[in-house]
């Protein structure tokens, strides 16, 4: 082969490899867009069960956390946490955002097997909720041997026969007890979870200010340098994930709010909660509104550059303390 040969051979290999990388890194960054958008919204009553008449207490509940563990794993992408491979395993703001909605799918099923499926405390579990809440609790980060989907399919699966037996009217299938004081200890696990995510928004926030207007339960006398020492920044590669990590439990959590609704309605009604319900409803409909920016921005103050963090952080406040309402309502009203 001669030099002028060679050259030529080496410059249209080189056009190859540069095309076929070009090709994939578009058809990557194509798949982690697809990939990270947020699931649509859905409607409660859109995957309750055919039946004839009034739901059974429990059906909407049930079903909605179905559907929410139904999408973290039939999603565009499929379940991307324990993802080993390009693009998924190179992906963290769609992991973030998995974390979050199954932080919520976990509380739910734990209430359902300790308080909502149970008459009182020394009521026997149901079989189906606890088989439901064993399968959740897997390790999401397993990927083969067993894979987590596989392990949350099976916790599906449960929950579905769970919810075929709320409809037996011989009294010996399960049970769904809708009283106030099973949902205001709901409530109270929501609460600890709406602080702690309002924590690492505020520790995402640059400003001492703004840190300390994100923590409203905080006593007017505690120190903003004492608080920043107890909570150290959040470093700045990690600002999204706490973002999205928020984003997925509040999409979850407004679905799951949007079942109580209809499952509590006689308990909400006789508290007038209704009004309550649905400032938490519009807060979370806020926090998981679509986003016009591409990235997570973190600007300060009244600067030219929005701050996503805090924006989310203030529906998360508002969120939190309606809960807080909601539940001394619950106990007290």
């Amino acid at each position: 082969m001669t030099p002028k040969v060679r050259r030529s051979w080496l410059k249209r290999t080189i056009l190859v490899v540069a095309a076929a990388f070009g090709l994939y890194l578009v058809t990557v960054l194509g798949l982690a867009y697809y990939w990270c958008s947020q699931p649509a919204s859905f409607e409660v009553v859109e995957v309750l069960p055919e039946a004839v008449g009034e739901p059974v207490p429990g059906t909407a509940f049930t079903s909605t956390v179905i559907k929410i563990g139904e999408t973290l794993l039939d999603k565009p992408g499929g379940f991307l946490h324990n993802d080993v491979m390009p693009p998924g395993v190179f992906l963290d703001n769609c992991p973030s955002w998995e974390c979050g909605a199954l932080m919520a799918l976990r509380d739910s099923v734990r209430s359902l097997r300790n308080d909502f499926s149970r008459s009182q405390s020394q009521s026997f579990e149901d079989e189906n909720v606890k088989r439901a809440d064993l399968q959740f609790a897997f390790d999401p980060e397993s990927w083969m041997l067993p894979a987590a989907e596989d392990e949350y399919r099976k916790g599906i699966d449960a929950l579905k026969r769970y919810r075929d037996t709320l409809a037996d009217k011989a009294g010996k299938g399960g049970q769904f007890f809708a009283r106030a004081d099973n949902l205001a200890d709901y409530l109270n696990v929501i609460e600890k979870r709406l602080g702690h995510q309002g924590s690492r928004l505020s520790t995402s926030v640059a400003d001492p200010a703004l840190t300390q207007t994100l923590a409203p339960n905080r006593a007017a006398d505690a120190p903003v340098a004492a608080e920043s020492q107890a909570s150290p920044m959040t470093p700045w590669n990690e600002v999204d994930d706490v973002f999205y990590c928020t984003r997925g439990y509040s999409w979850a959590l407004l679905h799951i709010m949007q079942a109580i609704q209809v499952d509590f309605r006689e308990t909400l009604d006789a508290k007038n909660a209704h009004a309550l319900v649905d400032q938490i409803l519009r807060d979370l409909r806020g926090a998981t509104r679509a986003m016009s920016s591409p990235i997570i921005l973190n600007g300060d103050g009244y600067g030219i550059v929005a701050n996503h963090s805090l924006t989310i952080a203030s529906y998360i406040s508002r969120v939190n303390a309606a809960v807080l309402d909601l539940k001394i309502l619950l106990k007290e009203g």
